[in-house]
């Protein structure tokens, strides 16, 4: 018997940095047994290139990645939702469309660091903050036993990770 796979929506305003981080992570991290995407309420219709630069440096695959409307999953064909996290308070703020399959809803919000100001070397610095305190949590959340807990359980599992700090994910 096969084991259940997980889609997993990320969403942001723009969907050009933290939200495709996040996809890209549980895509990889997941192993197929969750499949991520990610979507923005108001898309900026590129990705960030240090979020690209960031993947990169990382080892991770950047092919096909786009920024893209959270209107592409409320749609009947879209895949049926299991979990929608919110990776920007922004997001977790705007009334969301109806998901298919009534998913699990959480908010992760992470500063944003396609905003962030400083020199190159401080973004760049920033935005592999921001992908450490993205990678430690899908960590958190991929190594919960999702099909054996019942769902009040589940949700405050998701809740917990999302208000992780700062230092407990990063290590500082």
């Amino acid at each position: 018997m096969s084991e259940r796979v997980f889609n997993v929506l990320f969403l942001c305003t723009g969907n050009s940095a933290r939200s495709v981080l996040a996809e890209t992570i549980l895509n990889h991290e997941g192993k197929g047994r969750f499949i991520a995407f990610s979507a923005g309420s108001h898309p900026t219709g590129t990705v960030h290139p240090m979020a690209l630069d960031t993947l990169e440096y990382a080892r991770l695959p950047t092919a096909g990645l786009r920024s893209k409307s959270w209107d592409e999953f409320a749609v009947p064909e879209a895949p049926e939702l299991d979990f929608v996290f919110t990776v920007c308070d922004n997001a977790a703020g705007e009334v969301c469309p109806i998901w298919p399959g009534q998913p699990m809803t959480a908010h992760w919000g992470v500063e944003d660091p396609a905003a962030f100001e400083g020199t190159e070397k401080e973004k760049r610095a920033f935005f592999f903050r921001v992908f450490r305190m993205l990678h430690t949590r899908i960590s958190v959340f991929i190594n919960l036993p999702v099909a054996l807990l019942d769902r009040m359980t589940l949700q405050r599992k998701v809740d917990e990770i999302g208000r992780m700090e700062a230092e407990e994910t990063t290590g500082t």
